[in-house]
């Protein structure tokens, strides 16, 4: 079983952007971990509309089998017990798994089409690199949780 997070853009704010690959670090040690950030749509003259399909085909291209996860505001609430319990079944079934994010648009129709389950990170709308921030914390939670570490309180 792989992890893969397919993100638009990469992170600007330079501390969100080290805590981000600190956690991702961290997460590798508990899952195989894949990041892929695919280029931002340009915002000049752009329709949000627009901006969304480009990053959505970016982000869908290359994507292999496995569960796809679309990280939304929309979708599921689980608590880190229950993800971190999702994500192992996953594993114990050999079954990849790919989260994916939006950039500032939020996520195109057809990744949402795609997605075999759509995930929130939080109650509130978060900004995609915050987003991306809680998803590779999760990742790593949920890993020290499987393996009865003491990091999840």
């Amino acid at each position: 079983m792989r992890v893969a997070v397919r993100a638009v853009g990469r992170p600007k704010a330079e501390g969100i952007a080290v805590a981000i690959a600190e956690y991702e670090r961290r997460a590798a040690r508990y899952w195989p971990l894949d990041v892929v950030e695919v280029r931002e749509a340009g915002t000049r003259g752009g329709d949000a509309g627009g901006m969304r399909q480009l990053e959505g085909e970016r982000l869908l291209d290359g994507i292999g089998g496995g569960s796809v996860v679309a990280c939304d505001p929309g979708g599921e609430s689980l608590d880190s017990a229950q993800f971190a319990a999702w994500l192992q079944a996953q594993r114990e079934r050999a079954r990849d798994v790919t989260f994916v994010v939006g950039g500032a648009h939020g996520l195109d129709h057809a990744v949402l089409a795609r997605a075999e389950r759509r995930l929130s990170l939080a109650p509130w709308t978060l900004p995609h690199e915050l987003a991306r921030l809680v998803l590779a914390e999760q990742l790593y939670r949920a890993g020290t949780i499987v393996r009865g570490e003491p990091y999840h309180k």
